[in-house]
């Protein structure tokens, strides 16, 4: 059935199938159903483009695909829907990236959280150094991206000290002051020491995006 086709990969981008997929395998069918037929109305209250005036045009391309999920979930029977959640119910799902953002400025500690949960990952922010630390110790992101001047601890100074936890941890700095002379050699030599990306605040978020997708994925 075509439209159970399009349902499952659009439930899979909106990040529902493998929730559904979890819930028919734990409690069954009317459970995995219920939470189809409701949680994309929660998902639309998430992307409502008033509420990410930062990612708008993001949030109105989300908005829509959401509009277009329910519609064809408004047109299947239950027994349809099921068919949905039950196609490849057994295989194990990928986790989701773990991205670490540690930035000090406001504006772009709820940018970036933004852009990455619509994107799918799991995100976590700090404001600093500091607690860019713990917080990585816990939560054991798959990539951290950090500001570079920031107080106290740098985004230099926090990297040494998780690449002493995980050398092969993937970074990326971002600063609108590349060019600050007190940190230029040291950055620059840690970046070519260690081939981490870089990104020159203000950046467009599909170049962030691209950058961050490119990293991951390669070996």
């Amino acid at each position: 059935m075509r439209k159970s086709i399009d349902l499952a990969g659009e439930l899979n981008v909106l990040g529902m199938l493998d929730k559904a997929r979890e819930i028919f395998t734990e409690l069954g069918e009317a459970p995995a159903v219920s939470y189809v037929r409701s949680n994309y109305r929660l998902l639309s209250k998430i992307y409502h483009p008033d509420l990410n005036p930062n990612n708008k045009e993001k949030a109105e391309k989300m908005q829509q695909k959401i509009n277009m999920v329910a519609q064809i979930i408004n047109s299947l029977a239950d027994r349809e829907l099921i068919e949905v959640i039950k196609n490849g119910a057994q295989k194990k799902p990928r986790d989701k990236w773990k991205v670490l953002v540690v930035e000090d400025e406001f504006g772009y500690q709820d940018t970036l959280r933004n852009i990455f949960t619509m994107e799918g990952f799991d995100v976590r922010v700090a404001i600093d150094g500091d607690t860019g630390y713990e917080v990585y110790k816990s939560f054991k992101p798959d990539i951290v991206l950090t500001d570079v001047l920031m107080p106290n601890v740098s985004g230099i100074e926090l990297v040494r000290r998780i690449r002493g936890d995980e050398p092969a941890i993937k970074v990326i700095y971002m600063s609108g002051f590349f060019g600050v002379k007190r940190l230029k050699k040291e950055l620059d030599d840690e970046v070519a020491l260690h081939r981490y990306p870089t990104l020159s605040k203000p950046f467009k978020v599909s170049h962030l995006l691209d950058v961050v997708n490119e990293y991951l994925e390669a070996n």
